[in-house]
């Protein structure tokens, strides 16, 4: 996989006692979880729900 300037992510705690994740570069990718862990792994399953519908529509627009 390519490796890109915006590929950033943010891990920070959040006033609830949990984590959340965050790529700046793309919006609405962002998670939760009770722990780094589980957010950066959460994280990971919504980009590629995101990467996957980004996919979809570009394969759409392209049809005739």
């Amino acid at each position: 996989m390519r490796s890109h300037p915006d590929d950033t992510i943010v891990l920070q705690p959040d006033d609830n006692g949990t984590f959340v994740a965050y790529v700046p570069a793309i919006p609405g990718c962002h998670a939760w979880g009770q722990t780094p862990e589980v957010a950066q792994r959460e994280l990971a399953n919504v980009f590629v729900m995101i990467r996957e519908e980004y996919l979809n529509q570009t394969a759409s627009s392209a049809l005739p």
